[in-house]
């Protein structure tokens, strides 16, 4: 299972931090990443992290937003600053595991004002 938290309103240009905690002792040895749809729009992928640290971001977020991992309390973050009214959207985290696991969490609103 996985659980995030974090969402809420926020105006332009300030910042929020998105944790999702998994219940998984796989947790360690997963890829683990950060996505966002908004309201008409195919979710996106936002960030992901290796198991090793490695992170990758969309370009529309590279130098404002930060993923990282905590493998010893088994939670992702996402830390977002300088935020847009466009990054506004349900943040959703995902695990993709060994042999084919993939989870995904409820999701949390994000929702920046002009």
């Amino acid at each position: 299972q996985l659980v995030e938290s974090g969402g809420g309103l926020v105006q332009a240009g300030g910042s929020l931090r998105l944790s999702c905690a998994a219940s998984t002792s796989i947790f360690s040895i997963s890829a683990m990443g950060w996505y966002r749809q908004a309201p008409g729009k195919q979710r996106e992928l936002v960030a992901t992290i290796t198991k090793s640290d490695s992170a990758n971001y969309a370009d529309s977020v590279k130098g404002r937003f930060t993923i990282s991992r905590d493998n010893a309390k088994n939670t992702v973050y996402l830390q977002m600053n300088s935020l847009k009214p466009e990054d506004t959207a349900v943040y959703y985290c995902n695990l993709d595991g060994p042999f084919g696991s993939m989870w995904w969490g409820q999701g949390t609103q994000v929702t920046v004002s002009s």
